[in-house]
């Protein structure tokens, strides 16, 4: 469907096997690459969706250097935001655990920034999802940190886990993006290249 990409050798940036499932979805040909310590830091007068906007824009300037006059690169960030905080990927089990407390019984919002660059072309959108949890019992937070170890995600939880099908009692807007990448939105812009 997305053939006058074929001109492109197409990378995802990205060490995320989610996103890497979930691209893959879309049927077309990329790479994946992955620099080590990409800086993820944002200014302090972000909120919401300017935030994970900022950090694919930022992961995107960062492989400028090496793009090729035929790269289109794919960079993404994503954050789940309540309360008028990020919850990004926790540091321990602990944060894991209190991230899932306060989002317990509550709804969230799960924010995926996007950037999509070649060398002369910049394309950068956000999707929000609205997340509904249920109220979640203390040893069903244990067990889902002690089993599946969710470090690697922001909000300490992934929606197609065991805790997503226990614990998730809607959602509003695209359960991709909440794994990590609104591929219906990616694949309506690259219809546009």
């Amino acid at each position: 469907m997305l053939e006058h990409l074929k001109k492109y050798d197409i990378l995802l940036a990205s060490n995320s096997p989610r996103r890497r499932e979930l691209l893959a979805g879309l049927d077309i040909e990329y790479a994946v690459t992955a620099l080590p310590d990409v800086d993820e830091s944002y200014p302090d007068i972000l909120e919401g969706e300017e935030i994970p906007l900022y950090i694919s824009r930022e992961k995107a300037m960062a492989y400028r250097n090496s793009m090729k006059d035929n790269t289109l690169l794919i960079t993404a960030d994503t954050i789940v935001w309540f309360g008028g905080k990020v919850f990004g990927k926790p540091r321990d089990k602990e944060e894991a655990k209190e991230m899932l407390r306060e989002l317990s019984g509550r709804s969230h919002t799960v924010i995926t920034g996007v950037t999509l660059c070649t060398r002369k072309r910049k394309v950068s959108f956000a999707v929000s999802t609205r997340v509904s949890f249920a109220v979640l019992e203390e040893k069903e937070i244990d067990y889902y940190v002690e089993k599946y170890l969710p470090l690697d995600k922001a909000g300490a939880y992934g929606i197609q886990e065991w805790i997503g099908y226990i614990g998730v009692e809607s959602i509003e807007g695209s359960y991709f993006n909440v794994m990590g990448l609104p591929v219906q939105r990616i694949y309506k812009e690259l219809k546009k290249f």
